[in-house]
C-alpha cells in the first residue's frame, strides 16, 4: 500500500516544484534514474506506464526505492482506467497521474486515500476533477493546452487551484520562470532532463546536476 497520503504527496510537490517522468524497460537503468534524481533533490518521481510487463518493473524499482531512499516518493502515470489503477496500487504507488479524467479511478484512489491527478485541458475539466477529490490536476500536453498563459487565466477565477503542467516543460530559467510565474504547484519533467552521452547511455551525474539545478530554479521563483 502507499506509504505516504494525497496531502504528504501534494505538499511534497509544491516544495520541491519538479517531477521527474520517466520510464525504461530495464530496472537497472531505472534505479540510476532514480538515484540520480534523489542525488539532485528529488523527493516525488513518475514512473510512467508504458510498454510490456511496466508494472514488474514498477514493482521491484518500489521496493529498491523503500529500501533505499525513505523519503523518496514514487508514483505512476499515464494510466487510464480503474483495473491499472488498482494494479498499481497494489505495488504500492504513493500517487497515480492520468492524460484523462476517469470518475472510477477517482473511485479507487479515494478509497485508499492515495492522490489522484487526472490530466485537464479546460476549466470545465479542472473543477470536475476537483469534485472527485483531486488536489493537484495536471494539465497536458501543457504547451498545446495553452501554456503558462492557460494557467494564469485559470487562477484568475479559480486561485485555490493546484496546477501541474507535464509537456512543454524545460529546465531552463526562461520556461520555469514562465511557468511559476503563472502560478503553477509544480511542474512535470520527462525527457529533457535525462541527457544520455555519446554512447547512448544515460548520463547520470548530468542528471543530477539538471535536477538540483532545476529545483534551486523553482524555489527560486515560486517566492
Amino acid at each position: 500500500m502507499a506509504r505516504y497520503s494525497r496531502i504528504e504527496v501534494a505538499e511534497t510537490m509544491k516544495n520541491t516544484g519538479i517531477v521527474p517522468v520517466f520510464y525504461h524497460k530495464d530496472l537497472s537503468v531505472c534505479k540510476e534514474v532514480l538515484k540520480a534524481c534523489y542525488e539532485g533533490g528529488t523527493r516525488v518521481f513518475e514512473f510512467t506506464n508504458r510498454g510490456d510487463y511496466a508494472h514488474e518493473v514498477f514493482g521491484e524499482l518500489n521496493k529498491y526505492c523503500n529500501e533505499t531512499f525513505n523519503d523518496m516518493m514514487l508514483g505512476v502515470g499515464s494510466v487510464i482506467d480503474a483495473g491499472t489503477t488498482s494494479l498499481y496500487l497494489q505495488l504500492g504507488a504513493n500517487f497515480i497521474v492520468s492524460p484523462i479524467i476517469n470518475t472510477e479511478m477517482a473511485k479507487t484512489c479515494n478509497r485508499r486515500k492515495v492522490a489522484w491527478m487526472p490530466g485537464c485541458g479546460s476549466v470545465t475539466e479542472i473543477s470536475y476533477a476537483e469534485e472527485l477529490g483531486a488536489e493537484v490536476v495536471k494539465i497536458f500536453p501543457g504547451s498545446q493546452v495553452g501554456g503558462p498563459s492557460f494557467v494564469k487565466a485559470v487562477k484568475g477565477p479559480f486561485p485555490w487551484s493546484s496546477i501541474m503542467p507535464t509537456g512543454g516543460v524545460s529546465p531552463t530559467e526562461e520556461n520555469l520562470k514562465e511557468w511559476f510565474d503563472a502560478g503553477v504547484h509544480c511542474v512535470g519533467i520527462g525527457s529533457k532532463l535525462f541527457t544520455k552521452k555519446q554512447d547512448g547511455g544515460y548520463d547520470y551525474n548530468s542528471i543530477t546536476k539538471i535536477v538540483k539545478s532545476s529545483i534551486e530554479m523553482a524555489k527560486k521563483f515560486r517566492k
